[in-house]
């Protein structure tokens, strides 16, 4: 193992370390006996409403199960592989099943299932979290589509608690709008319904349970990505509406929005770039109204670093190890704030700068050159990046919040010639 793969080792190791020892017997979290013995029971409700805590929610049932400290346990959910993985409707996955694309009465429409579901999550190296979840992982699938397509979602809770999916599209019918007071309103335990929304505007977008109390649904993890493409063709009939821009609209200028479009649309050029999805969450484990993990993707220091020999094997878990990029590869990050119980989160990156698109609706950069983006809860947007430049090796990056990123919100980028 080279000597910086070893020193980052150690930093994550010792945070990781740390991160556990704080939160063991918190009453959101539980762990293994080492030795095998009794798991822990989960501690009884403590949210109250209006002091800011959540509730912890345990379903009569025990919180699941620690390990010691060392590599994450769990195989069900890989916040690699989750990082990429786009639901189109194309193709079902275990994660999605029954997805399809098909034409109705003229339309494209892009079929999803979802469902709600009680689960144990591992959000640091042996530690599970009992969360509500949307097709049993936190964050919830990536959905992406295109302008313009009917988004139909059929949702199903399978989960005692009343749920909805409420979108951050502009979505037309207060119908669908996924609010209690709306439409179905809530979906109780066993019932389905079927969301539709018009796939508008173009950008990066969200999705979340909106049921009472708001706090403890998304803080649980009723919460994921909706990407919307934008259409080339739409773009090149309409192309203010794709930019913050008064001057004149020349061909020239139109052409370069059009391709634009096109590498940002999966039908079209986006395989020239390497996307990511990266969602910034926290979890309270002991219901105080305070967030104790953070996270991009639910697993603390997961894009950290672990021992390595230098050529791709990782120890300990196949989870802890940074994100691998290629050097002269364009990179495009897809970033939500789900934070609970703190008003902002951020996104910092060292030894570079990228340019910001604040929401992704447009399809020149809000914000040029920076390496530090701030966002409130459910604000999203779009970073791209370029190493084209930067010599091979270990490239840092976090909230720009010391505690966040000592507390699990902390990863690398590994630059690959």
């Amino acid at each position: 193992m080279t000597g910086e793969h070893e020193q980052a080792a150690d930093v994550t190791r010792t945070l990781t370390d740390r991160l556990v020892d704080a939160i063991e017997g918190d009453e959101g979290v539980t762990r293994r006996a080492v030795l095998g013995g009794l798991g822990v029971a989960g501690g009884a409700a403590l949210g109250v409403a209006g002091t800011g805590a959540a509730s912890a929610g345990n379903e009569d049932s025990e919180h699941g199960n620690f390990g010691a400290v060392g590599g994450y346990e769990t195989a069900d959910f890989d916040p690699h592989e989750f990082l990429t993985e786009f639901n189109t409707g194309h193709e079902s996955t275990d994660t999605v099943p029954n997805q399809r694309v098909y034409t109705e009465n003229g339309q494209t429409v892009r079929e999803f299932e979802l469902y709600a579901s009680l689960r144990e999550i591992e959000i640091a190296p042996g530690v599970t979290f009992t969360a509500w979840t949307y097709n049993d992982q936190v964050p919830g699938p990536t959905l992406r589509v295109e302008e313009g397509d009917l988004i139909r979602v059929k949702f199903t809770n399978g989960q005692r608690h009343g749920h909805t999916i409420h979108p951050h599209v502009r979505n037309v019918n207060p119908r669908m709008d996924g609010i209690p007071q709306n439409g179905p309103g809530l979906i109780d335990e066993g019932d389905s319904f079927v969301y539709e929304w018009k796939a508008q505007p173009a950008g990066c977008h969200f999705y979340h349970c909106h049921s009472l109390p708001l706090k403890e649904h998304i803080h649980r993890g009723l919460y994921g990505t909706i990407i919307v493409d934008p259409d080339p063709d739409r773009v090149r009939k309409n192309p203010r509406d794709y930019v913050n821009y008064h001057g004149p609209i020349t061909d020239e200028y139109r052409a370069d929005l059009v391709e634009k479009a096109k590498l940002r649309n999966h039908e079209y050029d986006a395989d020239q770039v390497n996307e990511m999805v990266m969602v910034m969450n926290g979890f309270d484990t002991n219901f105080d109204g305070d967030n104790e993990v953070y996270a991009a993707n639910t697993q603390a220091f997961c894009y950290g670093v672990a021992d390595t020999d230098g050529y791709g094997s990782w120890s300990g878990s196949d989870t802890v190890h940074p994100i691998t990029i290629q050097k002269d590869e364009p990179q495009r990050v897809y970033l939500v704030n789900t934070i609970e119980f703190d008003l902002v989160n951020s996104f910092h990156t060292h030894s570079q700068f990228f340019d910001y698109y604040d929401h992704g609706t447009t399809l020149y950069p809000t914000h040029k050159t920076i390496d530090t983006i701030m966002q409130c809860q459910a604000q999203r947007g779009i970073i791209e990046l370029d190493y084209s430049e930067h010599d091979p090796g270990l490239y840092m990056f976090h909230a720009h919040q010391s505690e966040f990123a000592e507390l699990g919100w902390m990863s690398f980028f590994e630059v690959e010639a």
